[in-house]
Protein backbone atom coordinates (compact mmCIF):
# COMPACT_ATOMS: atom_id res chain seq x y z
CA UNK A 1 0.00 0.00 0.00
CA UNK A 2 1.39 3.61 -1.14
CA UNK A 3 2.11 5.63 2.17
CA UNK A 4 -0.10 8.44 2.48
CA UNK A 5 1.32 12.10 3.42
CA UNK A 6 0.82 13.03 6.88
CA UNK A 7 2.88 15.67 7.80
CA UNK A 8 3.49 19.05 6.28
CA UNK A 9 7.44 19.70 5.38
CA UNK A 10 8.86 21.82 7.88
CA UNK A 11 10.92 24.71 6.37
CA UNK A 12 15.14 24.40 5.28
CA UNK A 13 15.53 27.60 7.33
CA UNK A 14 13.31 28.48 10.00
CA UNK A 15 13.14 32.17 11.30
CA UNK A 16 12.42 32.84 14.86
CA UNK A 17 8.69 33.20 15.95
CA UNK A 18 7.16 36.03 17.70
CA UNK A 19 3.75 35.37 19.95
CA UNK A 20 1.15 37.78 20.47
CA UNK A 21 -1.24 36.86 23.48
CA UNK A 22 -0.68 33.75 25.88
CA UNK A 23 -4.11 32.59 26.36
CA UNK A 24 -4.95 28.90 27.00
CA UNK A 25 -4.09 27.57 23.56
CA UNK A 26 -0.70 28.92 23.25
CA UNK A 27 0.18 26.81 26.20
CA UNK A 28 -1.46 23.82 25.26
CA UNK A 29 -1.08 23.70 21.28
CA UNK A 30 1.17 26.44 19.59
CA UNK A 31 4.25 26.08 21.96
CA UNK A 32 4.50 22.25 22.78
CA UNK A 33 3.73 22.25 18.69
CA UNK A 34 6.74 24.49 17.86
CA UNK A 35 8.99 23.18 20.00
CA UNK A 36 8.43 19.43 18.45
CA UNK A 37 9.00 20.79 15.59
CA UNK A 38 12.41 22.35 16.45
CA UNK A 39 11.07 26.12 15.76
CA UNK A 40 12.24 28.94 17.74
CA UNK A 41 9.94 31.13 19.74
CA UNK A 42 11.52 34.25 20.43
CA UNK A 43 9.16 36.32 22.45
CA UNK A 44 6.06 36.67 24.05
CA UNK A 45 3.64 39.75 24.45
CA UNK A 46 0.63 39.96 25.84
CA UNK A 47 -1.60 42.75 27.60
CA UNK A 48 -1.29 40.53 31.07
CA UNK A 49 2.59 40.91 31.15
CA UNK A 50 2.30 38.90 34.31
CA UNK A 51 0.93 36.11 32.14
CA UNK A 52 3.10 36.35 29.36
CA UNK A 53 6.18 35.98 32.05
CA UNK A 54 5.29 33.07 34.27
CA UNK A 55 4.14 31.68 30.11
CA UNK A 56 8.09 32.23 29.12
CA UNK A 57 9.27 30.77 32.32
CA UNK A 58 7.62 27.43 31.81
CA UNK A 59 8.92 27.26 28.39
CA UNK A 60 12.29 29.20 28.36
CA UNK A 61 11.16 31.59 25.81
CA UNK A 62 13.92 34.28 26.36
CA UNK A 63 12.10 37.67 25.84
CA UNK A 64 8.72 38.93 26.94
CA UNK A 65 7.95 42.22 24.93
CA UNK A 66 6.36 45.46 27.25
CA UNK A 67 3.73 46.79 24.28
CA UNK A 68 2.97 45.54 20.99
CA UNK A 69 5.33 48.22 19.53
CA UNK A 70 8.31 46.80 20.86
CA UNK A 71 7.29 43.44 19.61
CA UNK A 72 6.77 44.52 16.07
CA UNK A 73 10.26 45.57 15.81
CA UNK A 74 11.67 41.96 16.05
CA UNK A 75 13.09 40.09 13.16
CA UNK A 76 10.64 37.78 13.22
CA UNK A 77 7.62 35.56 11.82
CA UNK A 78 4.52 36.64 13.93
CA UNK A 79 1.57 34.21 15.62
CA UNK A 80 -1.09 36.29 16.76
CA UNK A 81 -2.92 34.18 18.86
CA UNK A 82 -5.22 36.97 20.19
CA UNK A 83 -8.98 37.43 20.63
CA UNK A 84 -10.22 37.52 16.71
CA UNK A 85 -11.58 41.20 18.27
CA UNK A 86 -7.99 42.20 18.29
CA UNK A 87 -6.84 41.82 15.15
CA UNK A 88 -6.80 44.11 12.93
CA UNK A 89 -5.85 46.82 15.15
CA UNK A 90 -2.99 44.35 15.67
CA UNK A 91 -2.27 43.99 12.35
CA UNK A 92 -1.79 48.01 11.81
CA UNK A 93 0.68 47.95 14.36
CA UNK A 94 3.02 44.92 12.79
CA UNK A 95 5.45 46.13 10.32
CA UNK A 96 4.86 45.95 6.34
CA UNK A 97 5.07 42.81 4.35
CA UNK A 98 5.82 40.84 7.74
CA UNK A 99 4.54 37.34 7.72
CA UNK A 100 1.65 36.66 9.95
CA UNK A 101 -0.31 34.12 11.74
CA UNK A 102 -3.75 34.17 12.90
CA UNK A 103 -5.52 32.56 15.15
CA UNK A 104 -8.90 31.14 13.82
CA UNK A 105 -11.52 32.41 13.49
CA UNK A 106 -10.95 35.33 10.92
CA UNK A 107 -13.09 37.93 13.27
CA UNK A 108 -16.96 36.93 14.43
CA UNK A 109 -18.62 37.50 11.16
CA UNK A 110 -18.02 38.36 7.35
CA UNK A 111 -17.92 42.03 7.92
CA UNK A 112 -14.94 41.27 10.51
CA UNK A 113 -13.10 38.82 7.83
CA UNK A 114 -13.86 41.03 5.10
CA UNK A 115 -12.09 44.26 7.15
CA UNK A 116 -9.23 41.42 8.48
CA UNK A 117 -8.65 40.55 4.98
CA UNK A 118 -8.18 44.03 3.53
CA UNK A 119 -5.95 45.36 6.27
CA UNK A 120 -3.45 42.32 5.82
CA UNK A 121 -3.60 43.17 1.66
CA UNK A 122 -3.26 46.76 2.52
CA UNK A 123 -0.36 46.10 4.33
CA UNK A 124 0.94 44.02 2.22
CA UNK A 125 1.41 41.47 4.80
CA UNK A 126 2.27 37.18 3.92
CA UNK A 127 -1.04 36.03 6.39
CA UNK A 128 -2.92 32.79 6.88
CA UNK A 129 -5.41 31.94 9.42
CA UNK A 130 -4.71 28.75 11.96
CA UNK A 131 -7.26 26.58 10.38
CA UNK A 132 -4.68 23.55 11.97
CA UNK A 133 -7.62 20.93 11.61
CA UNK A 134 -6.83 20.36 7.82
CA UNK A 135 -3.08 20.16 8.90
CA UNK A 136 -3.52 17.24 11.56
CA UNK A 137 -2.09 13.90 10.41
CA UNK A 138 -5.61 12.17 9.34
CA UNK A 139 -6.93 14.93 7.61
CA UNK A 140 -3.39 15.23 5.35
CA UNK A 141 -3.90 11.51 5.31
CA UNK A 142 -7.50 11.27 3.79
CA UNK A 143 -6.48 14.57 1.61
CA UNK A 144 -3.71 12.27 0.06
CA UNK A 145 -6.10 9.31 -0.30
CA UNK A 146 -8.49 11.30 -2.32
CA UNK A 147 -5.67 12.28 -4.70
CA UNK A 148 -4.32 9.01 -5.20
CA UNK A 149 -7.82 7.93 -6.15
CA UNK A 150 -8.00 5.24 -3.45
CA UNK A 151 -12.09 6.39 -2.52
CA UNK A 152 -13.07 6.97 -6.13
CA UNK A 153 -15.93 9.16 -7.03
CA UNK A 154 -16.73 10.61 -3.77
CA UNK A 155 -20.41 10.16 -2.48
CA UNK A 156 -20.28 10.75 1.41
CA UNK A 157 -18.90 13.36 3.95
CA UNK A 158 -20.58 13.27 7.56
CA UNK A 159 -18.89 15.09 10.27
CA UNK A 160 -20.71 13.23 14.03
CA UNK A 161 -20.30 14.97 17.01
CA UNK A 162 -21.91 13.98 20.53
CA UNK A 163 -20.42 14.64 23.56
CA UNK A 164 -19.66 16.86 26.20
CA UNK A 165 -17.71 19.89 25.67
CA UNK A 166 -17.10 21.77 29.33
CA UNK A 167 -17.78 25.01 27.99
CA UNK A 168 -16.77 26.51 31.11
CA UNK A 169 -13.20 27.08 29.65
CA UNK A 170 -14.03 29.41 27.89
CA UNK A 171 -16.25 32.10 29.38
CA UNK A 172 -15.06 34.46 26.96
CA UNK A 173 -17.60 32.83 24.50
CA UNK A 174 -20.90 33.95 26.82
CA UNK A 175 -21.61 37.32 25.44
CA UNK A 176 -21.10 36.24 21.69
CA UNK A 177 -24.29 36.31 19.84
CA UNK A 178 -22.86 33.10 17.49
CA UNK A 179 -20.73 30.83 19.47
CA UNK A 180 -20.77 27.14 17.60
CA UNK A 181 -20.30 27.42 13.93
CA UNK A 182 -18.43 30.37 14.19
CA UNK A 183 -15.79 28.42 17.43
CA UNK A 184 -15.74 25.07 16.79
CA UNK A 185 -17.72 23.58 13.80
CA UNK A 186 -15.65 26.32 11.68
CA UNK A 187 -12.57 23.72 11.73
CA UNK A 188 -15.02 21.09 10.13
CA UNK A 189 -16.21 23.37 7.52
CA UNK A 190 -12.90 24.26 6.46
CA UNK A 191 -11.54 20.85 6.22
CA UNK A 192 -14.12 19.90 3.91
CA UNK A 193 -13.25 23.16 1.88
CA UNK A 194 -9.99 22.04 2.15
CA UNK A 195 -11.03 18.38 0.94
CA UNK A 196 -13.90 18.77 -1.94
CA UNK A 197 -13.49 22.44 -2.64
CA UNK A 198 -16.44 24.77 -2.00
CA UNK A 199 -20.00 24.25 -1.70
CA UNK A 200 -22.82 25.72 -3.84
CA UNK A 201 -25.19 26.37 -0.42
CA UNK A 202 -26.35 25.60 3.16
CA UNK A 203 -29.12 24.68 4.92
CA UNK A 204 -28.24 24.94 8.46
CA UNK A 205 -29.13 25.91 12.04
CA UNK A 206 -28.07 26.40 15.48
CA UNK A 207 -29.67 25.39 18.76
CA UNK A 208 -29.27 26.67 22.52
CA UNK A 209 -29.29 23.97 25.63
CA UNK A 210 -31.00 24.45 28.61
CA UNK A 211 -28.08 23.70 29.87
CA UNK A 212 -25.67 26.46 28.44
CA UNK A 213 -25.59 30.41 29.41
CA UNK A 214 -23.99 30.09 25.49
CA UNK A 215 -26.32 31.69 22.54
CA UNK A 216 -25.90 28.23 20.77
CA UNK A 217 -24.17 24.94 20.79
CA UNK A 218 -25.39 22.71 18.64
CA UNK A 219 -26.10 22.40 14.94
CA UNK A 220 -27.39 20.39 11.98
CA UNK A 221 -25.19 21.74 8.42
CA UNK A 222 -26.97 20.21 5.35
CA UNK A 223 -24.03 21.08 2.77
CA UNK A 224 -25.05 21.20 -1.46
CA UNK A 225 -22.69 20.08 -3.70
CA UNK A 226 -25.03 18.53 -5.94
CA UNK A 227 -27.54 15.71 -6.37
CA UNK A 228 -24.55 12.97 -5.81
CA UNK A 229 -22.35 14.30 -3.38
CA UNK A 230 -23.96 14.37 0.44
CA UNK A 231 -22.28 16.98 2.63
CA UNK A 232 -23.92 17.23 6.39
CA UNK A 233 -22.48 17.74 9.94
CA UNK A 234 -24.51 16.48 13.53
CA UNK A 235 -23.02 18.90 16.05
CA UNK A 236 -24.34 18.29 19.91
CA UNK A 237 -22.35 19.12 22.52
CA UNK A 238 -24.38 18.27 25.41
CA UNK A 239 -24.72 14.00 25.16
CA UNK A 240 -23.36 14.00 29.30
CA UNK A 241 -25.01 10.14 29.47
CA UNK A 242 -21.93 8.54 29.65
CA UNK A 243 -18.97 7.87 27.35
CA UNK A 244 -20.36 4.62 25.46
CA UNK A 245 -22.41 6.63 22.56
CA UNK A 246 -20.54 9.61 22.60
CA UNK A 247 -18.76 10.28 19.26
CA UNK A 248 -16.04 12.56 17.02
CA UNK A 249 -16.25 10.78 13.94
CA UNK A 250 -15.49 12.12 10.52
CA UNK A 251 -15.96 10.00 7.40
CA UNK A 252 -15.18 10.44 3.81
CA UNK A 253 -17.01 7.83 1.51
CA UNK A 254 -16.54 7.23 -2.14
CA UNK A 255 -17.76 4.62 -4.65
CA UNK A 256 -14.54 2.67 -4.31
CA UNK A 257 -13.49 3.19 -0.41
CA UNK A 258 -13.85 5.23 2.54
CA UNK A 259 -12.40 6.41 5.39
CA UNK A 260 -12.89 7.08 9.05
CA UNK A 261 -11.44 9.39 11.36
CA UNK A 262 -11.81 9.84 15.35
CA UNK A 263 -11.15 13.01 16.36
CA UNK A 264 -10.06 11.98 19.66
CA UNK A 265 -9.50 15.17 21.92
CA UNK A 266 -12.84 16.15 21.74
CA UNK A 267 -13.90 12.98 23.53
CA UNK A 268 -12.58 13.97 27.58
CA UNK A 269 -11.38 17.47 26.61
CA UNK A 270 -8.66 18.45 27.49
CA UNK A 271 -7.50 15.12 28.16
CA UNK A 272 -8.69 13.44 25.33
CA UNK A 273 -8.41 10.26 23.86
CA UNK A 274 -5.78 9.05 20.64
CA UNK A 275 -7.08 10.23 17.46
CA UNK A 276 -7.58 7.12 15.12
CA UNK A 277 -7.87 6.92 10.94
CA UNK A 278 -9.24 3.52 9.20
CA UNK A 279 -9.52 3.05 5.63
CA UNK A 280 -11.40 0.28 3.98
CA UNK A 281 -11.49 -0.51 -0.26
CA UNK A 282 -15.01 -1.83 -1.50
CA UNK A 283 -15.02 -5.43 -0.12
CA UNK A 284 -11.86 -5.56 1.92
CA UNK A 285 -11.49 -5.34 5.63
CA UNK A 286 -11.22 -2.12 7.38
CA UNK A 287 -7.52 -1.40 8.19
CA UNK A 288 -6.53 1.23 10.76
CA UNK A 289 -3.82 3.85 9.45
CA UNK A 290 -0.74 4.22 12.09
CA UNK A 291 -1.11 8.02 12.78
CA UNK A 292 2.30 10.13 12.49
CA UNK A 293 0.66 12.82 15.26
CA UNK A 294 -2.40 14.17 16.91
CA UNK A 295 -4.79 16.80 16.05
CA UNK A 296 -3.60 18.63 19.53
CA UNK A 297 -0.97 19.78 19.01
CA UNK A 298 0.66 18.29 16.66
CA UNK A 299 -1.62 19.81 13.78
CA UNK A 300 -0.35 22.90 14.96
CA UNK A 301 2.98 22.04 13.20
CA UNK A 302 1.38 22.53 9.76
CA UNK A 303 0.16 26.43 9.76
CA UNK A 304 3.47 27.52 10.38
CA UNK A 305 5.21 25.68 8.48
CA UNK A 306 3.41 26.48 5.15
CA UNK A 307 3.41 30.35 6.47
CA UNK A 308 7.26 30.16 6.66
CA UNK A 309 7.77 27.78 3.72
CA UNK A 310 5.57 30.16 1.49
CA UNK A 311 7.25 33.65 2.97
CA UNK A 312 10.68 31.58 1.75
CA UNK A 313 9.49 30.74 -1.87
CA UNK A 314 10.06 26.67 -0.67
CA UNK A 315 6.20 26.33 -1.00
CA UNK A 316 4.39 27.10 -4.12
CA UNK A 317 0.69 27.78 -2.12
CA UNK A 318 -0.32 29.46 1.34
CA UNK A 319 -3.32 27.02 2.33
CA UNK A 320 -4.73 29.19 4.61
CA UNK A 321 -3.89 32.21 3.14
CA UNK A 322 -6.64 35.02 4.10
CA UNK A 323 -8.12 35.41 0.94
CA UNK A 324 -9.37 31.52 1.37
CA UNK A 325 -10.08 31.80 5.33
CA UNK A 326 -12.59 34.46 4.01
CA UNK A 327 -14.33 31.58 2.00
CA UNK A 328 -14.73 29.66 4.89
CA UNK A 329 -15.65 32.63 6.55
CA UNK A 330 -18.24 32.97 3.85
CA UNK A 331 -19.37 29.52 4.47
CA UNK A 332 -19.93 30.21 8.39
CA UNK A 333 -22.32 33.15 7.55
CA UNK A 334 -24.23 31.45 4.87
CA UNK A 335 -25.00 28.80 8.04
CA UNK A 336 -25.64 31.78 9.90
CA UNK A 337 -28.12 33.23 7.28
CA UNK A 338 -29.56 29.90 6.34
CA UNK A 339 -30.44 29.50 10.45
CA UNK A 340 -32.86 32.69 10.28
CA UNK A 341 -35.07 31.11 7.56
CA UNK A 342 -38.03 29.42 8.80
CA UNK A 343 -38.49 26.05 7.85
CA UNK A 344 -40.36 24.86 4.11
CA UNK A 345 -44.68 24.79 5.82
CA UNK A 346 -45.98 21.71 5.77
CA UNK A 347 -48.80 21.69 3.70
CA UNK A 348 -52.12 21.30 6.15
CA UNK A 349 -55.32 19.83 5.22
Amino acid sequence: MTALQQQWPIPSKPRPIVIIGTGGIVADAHLPAYRKAGFEVSGLFDLDRGRARSLAARWDVPHVFASIEEAARADAVFDVAAPPVAHRAILEALPKGAAVLLQKPMGLDLAEATAIRDTAQARGLTASVNFQLRYSAMMLAIADAIRQGRLGELVEVEVRINLVTPWHLFPHLKPNPRVEIVSHSIHYLDTIRALIGDSQGVFARSFGHPSSELADTRTSILLDYGDRLRVLLSINHHHDFGRRHQEASFRVEGADGAAQAKLGVLLDYPAGEADELWLARRGGPWEQVALAGAWFPDAFIGPMANLQRFAAGEDTVLATRVDDAWRTMALVEACYSAGIVPGTPIPQP
